[in-house]
């Protein structure tokens, strides 16, 4: 469970790895090859088996891509992980560039005229290869899907084994509705599509429809898997049989049948002439080769666990509730130790992300961290996503700021939180920047909206009193959470980039503005909040939804300019400090209960 610091990576890898790869190239025609981080499943957070992109260059992070070309290569990561990046990839070997301006298509563009770019089709989803290969056209390039991956042959027998955790059950009490109950509603879904079978090759999708979890990723607690399921409720769930225990075909029932992953490609071709329902944002393009080749008629819909997943019920919901006040208990102690102890000793990054580990883990409940905690310690804090990595780790600094975000996983749901603390006293361009971001997190917080409204329609709100100050923030402002899985879960965000998804009532949102002051400090304000359902507004004619807050954890009130809030703003932050403290408090011994009363005080 451990945090990660990196410390095992090699810059060097490039230079060891890459004529491996190129000469497994050669054998196969190739002129390049892509690798994308995403494996055969298009997860986030990958097992070690899979992580094809570390192999190759070095990265760790959760997002990034690579080229290989014969006489030169390139990695791509986004802003969240410009310093880790270049600790960790060798600027000899790779070109390093932005993974979101122009990215891998407009690498593309400039290849080598009428060259042979391969990829291997399990990695890729059809929309994803849809837009690389416009790009290599332009170029007179071609892509070619490969059924032999150059790189895996290059990693050969030192690349680790495929995961076999266990897949276990997850209880009704936590999860609020019965398997059964559940593909008997997405059979009827897959029916409404038109369809007569559907594919799901998402973990996410796999956990939450047959009430299982697994361990085969870290941060989380995901099954690899896959699965066919029928519009009668009927599935075949295809597992490594060395994950599945003596309990689970009990529990997954008779309507459930348990087959080994290499009876997949058997299973496809029976599907000849059927209606077969699949995602072509999550699902790989090999998937939609072999259903073509069977003679199925491939139905391109969203996966229909997405939606259902997305929208918590209310057992979900309160499973939430619980699982955040257990945290912001471990959250005040450790926001009381960086205020008492930390303020003293000023520890590195890596000792205060260890320290909130050691605080979770003290509940005697978490199962996992929900991702690498991030605690950007001055400059480092400027980084929207800085993860600590050995050779950039810094100590806390008086004047500065410190930033943490991080979150546990927990059987009754999934948190994250991000807070940010004055290091000594700050001055007062900190506070001014804070209150800002204050100001747009509490907009945020208090929205009232009516049904239909997507994330990208509000958020705006959080960015407003940044922007009358000529200011912006370079990421989103919301991702969607889910219950005991992913940290971040589509298809709901909030974020510039449009999204046709309207928020709808059980949806669990981050709320994060944030601003970042390069080579000095950076700040954000993260709580969860859940979508509420419409209710009439005083006066009004239409009924509205808000948020929930489900994330409780004191605010630096050092950090606050009360003369820049206004009466509602301060109102409310006087509001949730005391639900703070009545939610979190009991939970707390007199010491750190004493200190939270003044945390919580009234501005």
């Amino acid at each position: 469970m451990r945090q990660s610091f990196d410390e095992t990576t090699d810059p060097s890898f490039g230079e060891k790895h890459l004529p491996l790869v190129r000469a497994r190239m050669a054998e196969q025609g190739l002129d390049g090859w892509l690798v994308p981080h995403e494996d055969e499943h298009q997860n986030e957070y990958l097992p070690e088996a899979n992580d094809r992109l570390a192999w190759l260059t070095g990265f760790t992070g959760s997002a990034g891509a690579g080229v290989v070309l014969m006489d030169r290569a390139a990695v791509f990561a986004d802003g969240r992980y410009t310093v880790q990046v270049r600790a960790q990839v060798d600027a000899a070997q790779f070109e390093i560039l932005d993974l979101v301006e122009g990215g891998v298509p407009a690498w593309l563009e400039r290849a080598p005229r009428g060259a042979v770019i391969g990829y291997d089709p399990r990695l890729h989803s059809p929309d994803a290869l849809a837009t690389l290969k416009r790009a290599a056209a332009k170029a007179d390039a071609v892509l070619r899907p490969v059924d032999v991956n150059p790189l895996d042959q290059a990693w050969g027998d030192a690349r680790p084994a495929q995961p076999t955790a266990p897949v276990v059950p997850h209880e009704e009490r936590y999860t609020g509705e019965g398997a059964a109950s559940k593909r008997a509603r997405i059979g009827r879904a897959i029916a409404e599509k038109g369809a007569e079978v559907a594919v799901l090759t998402a973990p996410a999708s796999i956990a939450w429809l047959f009430n299982v979890r697994g361990g085969d990723v870290i941060r989380t607690p995901l099954p690899l898997g896959q699965a066919l399921v029928n519009a009668d409720g009927t599935a075949r769930l295809f597992l490594d049989p060395r994950k599945v225990t003596n309990e689970l075909p009990g529990w997954l029932g008779e309507d459930v049948t348990l087959q080994s992953p290499d009876t997949i490609e058997a299973a496809l071709a029976e599907l000849k002439g059927r209606r077969v329902l699949i995602d072509p944002a999550q699902s790989s393009a090999w998937w939609f080769d072999r259903l073509e080749a069977a003679g199925a008629t491939v139905v391109r819909a969203m996966d229909p666990c997405a939606l259902p997943r997305a929208c918590k019920n209310p057992v979900e919901i309160e499973g939430s509730r619980q699982a955040h006040i257990r945290d912001g208990a471990a959250l005040a102690r450790f926001l009381h130790w960086v205020d008492t102890v930390a303020q003293e000793t000023l520890p590195d990054e890596r000792q205060v992300a260890e320290a909130l580990e050691r605080f979770r883990e003290a509940t005697g409940a978490l199962k996992d961290l929900s991702f690498d905690t991030i605690a950007g310690a001055g400059p480092n804090g400027a980084l929207p996503h800085y993860k600590p990595v050995t050779r950039t780790i810094r100590r806390m600094e008086r004047g500065s700021l410190l930033l943490v975000d991080g979150g546990g996983q927990y059987l009754d749901g999934t948190t994250d939180v991000t807070r940010t603390v004055a290091v000594g006293e700050p001055d007062a361009d900190q506070r001014r920047m804070f209150t800002l971001v204050l100001k747009g997190h509490v907009a945020m917080a208090t929205v009232r909206f009516p049904a239909g409204t997507t994330g990208h329609q509000l958020d705006a709100l959080a960015r407003l009193p940044m922007w009358m100050a000529g200011l912006d923030y370079d990421h989103g402002t919301g991702h969607g959470v889910g219950s005991y899985l992913g940290v971040h879960e589509g298809p709901q965000r909030i974020a510039k980039l449009v999204n046709s998804q309207p928020l709808l009532t059980g949806m669990i949102l981050s709320n994060e503005p944030g601003y970042y002051r390069e080579g000095h400090w950076g700040i954000r304000i993260e709580t969860l909040q859940v979508v509420t359902p419409p209710e009439p507004v005083p006066g009004g004619e239409r009924p509205m939804h808000g948020f929930e807050q489900l994330t409780f954890a004191p605010l630096d009130r050092r950090l606050i300019d009360v003369d820049l809030l206004t009466a509602g703003e301060r109102a409310y932050v006087d509001a949730y400090h005391a639900e703070t403290l009545a939610k979190v408090g009991p939970l707390l011994d007199a010491g750190v209960r004493a200190w939270l009363e003044r945390q919580c005080a009234p501005l």
